[in-house]
């Protein structure tokens, strides 16, 4: 008996041809798409517990950060010609412009975090391992359901190697500011009620 093997060959597109689908406005003005690994992936609409903790988390890194880095909200960074990620915060080095000419890439990124409520294995898996790919040394995931924050580092081509989980009362400091202790509490969302 012979073995057949359907193989699928997939279009991968570059993110110079994803701008590219934009400015022909392939794309609705309400659609929200991101580019990851070559392929156009739909983004989950945000519940007020991701948008509450996104906020929380960028007010707080913008206070304690103050002039030391750029902090920005679910804006593009180009990891490489096939993915161009919106993370939901992103700490980036400081650009003379204001980044108006290019997004972040992986050599100016400090600490990338996305807010996971029902985007959780996505955001774990499958950018978790773009993003370790890419080199990003400092990856978190906010875990607004169990209400905790699983720290990546170490990465390499396969993914991170490796993956801390802190409970709401712990805290973290992020690699390229080790001196900066963050309240896990104070980027989640508050307990409404009970």
């Amino acid at each position: 008996m012979q073995s057949t093997e359907n193989t699928i060959n997939l279009r991968l597109w570059t993110v110079k041809e994803y701008h590219r689908m934009a400015e022909a406005g392939i794309f609705d003005e309400d659609e929200r798409v991101e580019l990851l690994e070559g392929k156009i992936i739909w983004m989950s609409a945000i519940g007020t517990a991701h948008r509450s903790a996104v906020g929380r988390t960028d007010y707080l890194l913008k206070k304690i950060l103050m002039n030391q880095a750029w902090v920005s909200i679910q804006d593009p960074i180009q990891l490489d010609n096939y993915s161009e990620p919106e993370p939901d915060i992103a700490v980036v080095k400081i650009d003379p412009l204001d980044y108006a000419d290019h997004h972040p890439t992986p050599d100016e990124v400090y600490l990338l975090i996305e807010v996971a409520d029902t985007t959780f294995k996505k955001d774990c898996e499958t950018k978790g391992k773009a993003y370790a790919a890419a080199g990003i040394i400092d990856y978190w995931v906010l875990d607004v359901i169990n209400r905790q924050l699983h720290v990546f580092r170490k990465p390499d081509k396969n993914g991170y190697q490796s993956e801390v989980i802190l409970k709401e009362n712990e805290t973290v400091s992020p690699l390229n500011f080790p001196d900066l202790s963050i309240n896990i509490l104070e980027i989640l969302p508050p307990v409404i009620g009970n």
